[in-house]
């Protein structure tokens, strides 16, 4: 946050030097931007009126390292090094930090040996200082340096100005962000109706299951009753036959 406050503040210091400053001015003024410690946003101050009108003047070279500053890399400067005025010290760090963030943008695993292509660094020490001292503590970027995986792990990275036609391809993610997340918060939603029917399924099958247990249950019990009554009859009636049968046999029997 420190960083977007701060940078806020800087473009709003230079454009506003921007709207008077004509010609080699406007020159001196773009090549002080590009060389601040801490500016790293030219966006706005290439929108400036007077900035534009050096396209095809004496100056227009500044122009052209503006326009580096702003979408560039340090790789598009040594390509193009021989149409571009050499760049001061602190230029150089500048395009360095800023060819950083660009990559940063694409993937959050960066390997030691593409930084060091990429920003013409010839060994590890070097290059480990550039993230450490120039980037990490200028707060642009935060992460890891993993030693034993030779890469640098990406945890924030500030953002550069939008390239031409970046933003036209960055509302394009979005659309299809946004309508993968329809699609998957569709699937979601007829997941949550099929498991909220599953779920009713088994509450009506379970609550059949304990009527039926319920019914046996009765129909165990009843039959139980029932054998009981049947069984104390007996033992009741039982004895009575015993004792009729004994008296008839104690009878005497005539004789004819």
């Amino acid at each position: 946050m420190e960083v977007e406050e701060r940078q806020s503040e800087l473009v709003e210091q230079f454009v506003m030097l921007a709207k008077s400053a004509r010609g080699r001015a406007a020159a001196e003024l773009i090549a002080h931007a590009t060389s601040h410690p801490s500016l790293f946003a030219f966006a706005e101050l290439l929108a400036m009126p007077h900035i534009g009108e050096l396209q095809g003047t004496e100056h227009s070279s500044s122009l052209d390292v503006l326009k580096l500053f702003a979408h560039g890399t340090w790789s598009d400067y040594k390509c193009n090094a021989s149409n571009l005025p050499q760049l001061l010290p602190q230029q150089q760090l500048k395009l360095k930090q800023l060819t950083v963030l660009t990559l940063a943008e694409t993937t959050k695993v960066l390997p030691y040996d593409l930084l060091m292509r990429e920003l013409d660094v010839s060994n590890v020490r070097d290059l480990e200082d550039l993230l450490i001292n120039d980037c990490m503590y200028a707060g642009i970027v935060r992460g890891k340096l993993d030693q034993c995986r030779r890469c640098f792990e990406v945890s924030f990275a500030a953002g550069r100005d939008l390239r031409p036609g970046q933003l036209e391809n960055m509302m394009q993610t979005l659309e299809n962000w946004l309508a993968k997340s329809e699609f998957l918060l569709s699937n979601i939603q007829e997941k949550i109706k099929w498991a909220d029917g599953m779920n009713e399924s088994d509450k009506r099958h379970k609550k059949e299951v304990e009527e039926k247990q319920e019914e046996v249950r009765k129909s165990v019990k009843a039959e139980l009753e029932l054998r009981g009554h049947q069984e104390l009859a007996y033992m009741e009636s039982g004895p009575l036959v015993v004792n009729y049968m004994d008296e008839e046999r104690a009878r005497p029997k005539r004789r004819r």
